[in-house]
């Protein structure tokens, strides 16, 4: 039974990557348990190719593609078809189609017959299935356990956010602040519990989060209140069907709760390891070395934020100023909120610090009532 449970400790990782390997190949076959209907692409041929130009000179390729495919499930199983596809050589807004992918179809029919089809977008669930396999294999592989506890707190967490997301659909958005606050605190505790373990070290982290977080958010509710909002332009947020000022508050919650859990986290457990390798440390000493790590990590951290922001916006930005949009209109459309966002986040971040140094300090220095608690 030991050389069992020794083998299994030694080979599961294996194990759990070959049968989601397995996984992957079995959703690259799915298409009958899709509704819609479903083309596998065998034949792709140009038929047009003409330049196009707008009054701006932005120059593009116009290209008309004859997609010739057949349905695989449901009731057309089998049957063929030719579809006309046009679309930007630029993609922007349209999609170029290759032999061997597969897409799914809007199908229009008369007397059940199908008299005309379009494809509707491209099914990825294959590449999205083989990227989560490729996420977990390595994860697995490098850190094993550890690994396998991040892995299941981003699942665990992606299941709540989409909970939310209907709950906060079915609420017709009028409890979006609540229903994303109590998501917050939930994220917070269960990634904790499942990555850190229910110790002292996990209260700790969680308790600075949570600070860290409502006080950044409370310093943005004191800026907005007092400067009116100017230059807040929530009407630059797209495809928003709810008022938008609580939806941008809940979207900076979780992005302030992000990474400032990131950094209590890395302050947290670097102040726990020092005292455990030097248990006669004192408060006062660990205080300083937070804030002395809290420092060092600070300002990477405020900089990986910035370039998440940059990335997001770049595309749009540079579609605005390629329509002879102004920088000032530009930055208003396209990056007001994030840098605002960021700003708050980078509030958030630069707060953490002396609080899980205070808090750890306390928590580690021999203060009584948190002495009973384990590690």
């Amino acid at each position: 039974m030991q050389v069992v449970m020794r083998r299994w400790v030694k080979w599961w990782p294996i194990i759990i990557i070959l049968i989601s390997g397995l996984c992957v190949l079995g959703i690259a076959h799915d298409d009958g348990i899709y509704k819609q209907s479903i083309m596998k692409i065998t034949a792709v041929k140009t038929t047009a190719n003409d330049k196009q130009s707008d009054q701006f000179e932005n120059k593009d390729r116009q290209i008309t593609q004859r997609v010739t495919g057949t349905i695989t499930n449901g009731r057309d199983k089998g049957e063929r078809l030719t579809i006309n596809n046009t679309y930007m050589k630029s993609q922007a807004t349209t999609q170029a189609y290759y032999k061997h992918q597969h897409v799914f179809l809007t199908l229009h029919r008369h007397d059940g017959k199908i008299t005309s089809s379009t494809i509707s977008v491209l099914k990825r669930d294959t590449s999205l299935a083989f990227m989560v396999w490729l996420t977990l294999s390595v994860l697995l592989i490098l850190m094993r356990f550890s690994g396998a506890m991040a892995f299941l707190s981003v699942v665990v967490n992606a299941v709540l956010f989409a909970f939310a997301v209907n709950w906060n659909a079915d609420t017709q958005g009028s409890k979006v602040l609540f229903i994303f606050g109590l998501l917050a605190v939930v994220f917070a505790a269960l990634t904790l519990l499942i990555v850190i373990g229910p110790n002292r070290q996990m209260v700790m982290t969680l308790i600075t989060t949570i600070c860290g977080t409502a006080i950044s958010i409370v310093i943005a509710l004191l800026v907005f209140m007092f400067t009116n909002e100017k230059g807040v332009y929530y009407e630059s947020m797209q495809y928003v069907t709810q008022l938008p000022k609580p939806l941008f508050l809940a979207e900076t919650l979780l992005g302030s709760l992000g990474a400032v859990m990131d950094e209590s986290t890395d302050i947290i457990a670097s102040l726990t390891a020092l005292k455990e390798e030097r248990p006669d440390v004192t408060a006062s000493q660990i205080f300083k070395s937070g804030r002395q790590i809290g420092g060092e990590i600070m300002g990477p951290l405020i900089n990986v934020l910035f370039f998440i922001f940059v990335a997001d916006t770049l595309p749009l930005a540079l579609l605005y100023f390629k329509n002879a949009n102004s920088w000032g209109y530009t930055f208003n459309m396209t990056m007001s909120l994030g840098v605002i966002q960021s700003l708050i986040s980078g509030i958030g971040i630069v707060l953490t610090v002396p609080l899980a140094c205070g808090i750890t300090s306390i928590m580690l220095g021999g203060s009584k009532p948190w002495a009973r608690l384990r590690h």
